[in-house]
């Protein structure tokens, strides 16, 4: 039975490192950050859920107003929840019918937020990406053209590392490529035994 995997990490950790690496192996992998940004542009259902929560300005200029929508729900707690409870709903459910087109030993769900969004209910087994918090700020700030306080504001609004890796069935520690690499052909190969 093909089985379903969540990856998770941390900004900057490498989860989509190591979701790269996966994906050249053969194994079909859910963005489900780029998924739900396509979703909010093209489902016209959850457009319209978006529209009736934050107004028209939400679509200004024909696509998602992204800046709009980031600048409401930092603020407002409560928003970024009512945002959540649209969006996630139309996540699993393409993740679900993407999951139904796939073959595959498994497949892979890479999310940053699988235990806040309540998506680690959808999958087998979960894999979290880790590497020291220092790490983790150089790599975000040199990818995100951001400054290095913004990038520890994050994290720390994120959930705690030790909570993560406890609820994990796998920790991938993410400290140089060779590293990750060496561990995610384990982690592969692991994976690829349990199937058969």
């Amino acid at each position: 039975m093909m089985k379903k995997i969540g990856v998770t990490g941390g900004i900057g950790s490498g989860k989509s490192a190591l979701c790269a690496l996966l994906a050249v192996w053969g194994v079909p992998v859910y963005r489900t950050d780029d998924r739900a940004k396509e979703l909010m542009e093209a489902d016209p259902r959850l457009r319209k859920q978006i529209v009736d929560l934050f107004g028209e300005e939400a679509y200004a200029g024909g696509g998602l107003n992204r800046k709009f929508l980031a600048d409401r729900v930092f603020r407002d707690p409560a928003l970024l929840a009512a945002l959540d409870g649209v969006v996630h709903p139309a996540v699993r459910k393409d993740f679900e019918t993407w999951f139904s087109q796939q073959k595959a030993p498994y497949v892979v769900m890479e999310c940053a937020i699988l235990f806040e969004s309540g998506f680690d209910a959808l999958v087998d087994r979960i894999v979290t990406v880790s590497a020291p918090v220092e790490t983790r700020v150089e790599r975000a700030a040199r990818r995100d053209g951001c400054q290095s306080e913004k990038i520890r504001e994050r994290i720390a609004r994120q959930m705690d590392d030790r909570e993560r890796e406890s609820r994990s069935d796998y920790v991938i520690l993410n400290t140089t490529l060779d590293a990750l690499r060496t561990q995610a052909e384990a982690l592969h190969q692991t994976l690829l035994h349990e199937n058969r």
